[in-house]
């Protein structure tokens, strides 16, 4: 059979609607194959549509590897998300063609490549006070970032997850807010008083009018359009630049040093291990662990700073509260007017 017929069934079927693989993610897979098949193609010295089943081996899956590393200079983390697509597909085949399963088994084995635990680059207490004390908070846009900001921290979410809120996800009275997370699952977690005050005032006063395409977004562009994970992160990298210095920003990723100060500060406050899994939406327990791999000394000066920092400065900054508080009196006076 030929390999196409394979891939279609994966990307149409298996994907989607067996396994509830999210659209991002299948982006990712179907990158994988945009590289493999040509590579393949090239490797047996035919054309890509002459490509059957018993084309895909380990041995060309090495080789594809190898390729990815030498000639396209990948790291090694890359070369390990890319045979996990290929891993994928073959565990398809295994399942929904069993006659295959020989072959196939050759392939789920083949192991990933050892890399190197990356530094947990997160923010110290009073560099997340800089950030946000460098929007300008008097500009509807400004307000709108600085609720991003502010929520990127508290909440933990990854900027595809602040992109994809629905106004409806939101409940200003119980206080919580529902995300979207990895694998299309949801989780609740609950909002601080301010962060909530911070949200409806958002939405009542600085919220720009939505294209109707995306009317349910709950953060809305310049443009009418609904901010993407791309736009939260030049954001992010925008307010982190105006208050950090160059050396520094090269040992954080703009969005995801907001969601580890969140894991530090919720270690800080004696939150437990599954306390952090469930906020942050981790699929497996041992993600959540590397953030107890800090060395002793380290993590109770760190624990300590973010202690200070929570009961001394992020849930009374003076101004926001002040403005949040204008905007409220103003709603009641317009109540008032319309009785």
């Amino acid at each position: 059979m030929r390999l196409s017929a394979f891939i279609h069934q994966f990307f149409d079927t298996y994907l989607p609607h067996i396994k509830g693989v999210s659209p991002n993610s299948i982006k990712a897979y179907r990158d994988t194959f945009k590289l493999f098949l040509p590579f393949a193609a090239s490797y047996y010295g035919i054309n890509i549509s002459s490509l059957s089943l018993t084309h895909l081996t380990a041995e060309v899956i090495v080789s594809f590897l190898e390729h990815l590393e030498s000639e396209r200079k990948n790291t090694a983390k890359t070369r390990n998300h890319r045979l996990a697509a290929i891993k994928s597909l073959a565990k398809m085949i295994r399942l929904m063609h069993p006659q295959w399963s020989a072959l196939m088994d050759k392939i789920i084995i083949i192991p990933q490549k050892r890399t190197q635990r990356q530094l947990i680059g997160f923010l110290y207490p009073e560099e997340i006070n800089q950030v946000l004390h460098a929007v300008n908070i008097n500009t509807a846009v400004g307000f709108r970032d600085y609720t991003i900001l502010h929520l990127l921290f508290e909440s933990g979410a990854r900027a595809s997850e602040v992109a994809r809120l629905n106004v409806d996800y939101f409940d200003p009275g119980k206080g919580t807010l529902t995300i979207l997370g990895k694998g299309n699952r949801f989780r609740q977690i609950n909002l601080s008083p301010t962060t909530v005050k911070m949200i409806k005032a958002y939405m009542l006063k600085h919220r720009r009018m939505p294209k109707p395409v995306c009317a349910n977004r709950l953060f809305i562009s310049q443009h009418g359009k609904a901010l993407t994970r791309h736009g939260i992160y030049r954001l992010c990298r925008k307010y982190l630049r105006l208050a950090l210095s160059e050396k520094r920003m090269e040992v954080l990723n703009p969005v995801h040093s907001f969601r580890h100060s969140c894991a530090i500060s919720m270690l800080a406050s004696g939150c437990s291990v599954t306390d952090i899994k469930n906020h942050l939406g981790h699929e497996d327990v041992q993600s959540t662990m590397v953030y107890l791999q800090l060395d002793l000394p380290r993590r109770r000066k760190i624990q300590q700073r973010f202690t200070d920092y929570t009961q001394a400065v992020l849930s009374r900054n003076a101004e926001i509260e002040a403005l949040i508080d204008e905007d409220e009196e103003n709603d009641i006076m317009t109540w008032l007017d319309s009785l």
